[in-house]
């Protein structure tokens, strides 16, 4: 990912600014403020915007995003969740895993959903506001068609009715849980009221009792997922949200599972992906992200031909040439320019907030941010495309906040870069222990089976 050309807002708060700054220091990738720092994402913007305008007039979107370890697939998809949620859009980010949310399951990756579920003026989870914007926009619908205060509710309900007919084709519950759990609410109930709506966002283990109430029976199943989704998305736009972004990050883990479960998993994703581009889900806009290998390896994408199928596309020609409009975008990571780039972008960002900017920038030059990128990069084996979160951490943690508060420190005389196992991911360990050991024995390589 490039890091030229971009500029920062003119005016950036200390909110924001603070989050930013404090996700870096911890070596973890922002939940907002992604703006300030997405450079080199342009030539992205307008074939994306244009996306998010067709599924917020009702259309929908699946889109894969590929890139290697650290080429900056979070950052990616959180920057255009943030352009999603300027839309007015509900946004979810999903962390797929064997063990906590396994993609053969979607009834998981459902509730899931619901569990990260966000929107601009609510954080996860938003499911209950929004479904109580659902009600009260029913009950200004039948009061705008002239209906009496006391015949409210049974007008609410035919509204009801009339809204998820198309869901309740596939999923009936849905509606069912939504009138047990206003139900609940008008008797006063709280406990069974936030029971049924727990179970209306795929939570399993719902008291029988409440379910019962409601009417509904036993828990989500993987097929039930997909017509909760259906429903969901109606009841995101009719409360006023213009429709639903959600990314399944790091598919790529997909191939270190069963090979029963793997596959499973990739007609699950295959079955995703024909659900989006049939039109049965209008206001989604879907991402997967994942790594080169998943995407082309035999362990991934490419052991069902029909998913391959769906995602193939041509990467045969220069990075500036690829087709931002395709199924499948790639990522080109950073390189020494680019990181440089991305430091200087920080350091000032960090200065306009510090107690002494001009000492900050003075101190901690171009030259010196280039200096600690090479350091970073070569501490990894050369590997500059896996180094920006390390570097950015090392940056913001041991030099910006010790050249601002500590007058005398000097980085070039007082800092030496040291790097730890503690602190690296798994692929930035690796890299690490084969410039320790001078080059990578067999042990020392992730094998995919």
């Amino acid at each position: 990912m490039s890091t030229t050309g971009s500029q920062r807002p003119a005016q950036v708060s200390a909110a924001r600014r603070r989050t930013v700054i404090d996700a870096l220091r911890r070596g973890a990738v922002p939940d907002s403020g992604l703006d300030l720092l997405a450079t080199g994402l342009d030539r992205f913007e307008a074939a994306l915007d244009a996306e998010l305008d067709a599924v917020a007039s009702g259309g929908s979107v699946f889109k894969a995003v590929r890139g290697e370890y650290g080429s900056g697939k979070t950052f990616f998809t959180r920057w255009l969740g943030e352009r999603a949620k300027r839309r007015n859009f509900a946004v979810a980010e999903i962390q797929v895993s064997e063990n906590e949310t396994p993609l053969h399951r979607l009834e998981t990756v459902y509730r899931r959903l619901t569990e990260r579920l966000t929107t601009s003026s609510f954080p996860p989870s938003a499911l209950r506001p929004v479904v109580d914007a659902w009600f009260y926009a029913l009950e200004e619908d039948a009061l705008a068609a002239g209906a009496a205060e006391d015949e409210l509710p049974s007008e609410v309900d035919k509204l009801l009715v009339a809204r998820l007919a198309e869901v309740s084709r596939h999923a009936p519950s849905f509606a069912t849980a939504l009138r047990g759990y206003r139900a609940a609410l008008a008797d006063g109930d709280e406990a069974t009221a936030a029971a049924v709506l727990a179970w209306l966002g795929g939570q399993p283990h719902v008291a029988a009792s409440a379910r019962r109430t409601a009417g509904v029976r036993g828990d989500l199943d993987h097929f039930g997922a997909l017509g909760f989704l259906q429903g969901l998305l109606t009841v995101l736009r009719d409360s006023g949200h213009t429709g639903l972004f959600v990314v399944l990050d790091e598919v790529e883990t997909l191939q270190r599972v069963r090979s029963d479960a793997r596959d499973k998993a990739l007609n699950a994703l295959r079955q995703l992906i024909d659900e989006v581009h049939s039109g049965r889900f209008p206001g989604l806009y879907l991402v997967i992200t994942g790594t080169p290998a998943f995407y082309d390896g035999q362990q991934g994408v490419q052991r069902l031909a029909p998913l391959a199928q769906r995602l193939a596309t041509d990467f045969t020609t220069e990075p500036r040439f690829d087709n931002p409009r395709a199924v499948q975008i790639r990522l080109p990571g950073f390189n020494q320019e680019s990181l440089v780039g991305l430091g200087t972008t920080i350091r000032d960002l960090y200065a306009d907030a510090a107690e002494a900017p001009e000492r900050v920038r003075k101190v901690v030059d171009d030259a010196y941010v280039a200096d600690l990128a090479l350091a970073v990069g070569g501490a990894l084996g050369g590997k500059v495309g896996v180094a920006p979160r390390l570097f950015l951490k090392k940056l913001v943690g041991d030099v910006l906040d010790r050249v601002d508060q500590f007058d005398d420190f000097d980085p070039r005389q007082h800092y030496r870069l040291t790097v730890v196992g503690s602190e690296l991911t798994d692929v930035e360990r690796n890299l690490a222990a084969t410039v320790s050991e001078g080059s990578a024995s067999a042990d020392d390589i992730d094998l995919e089976l």
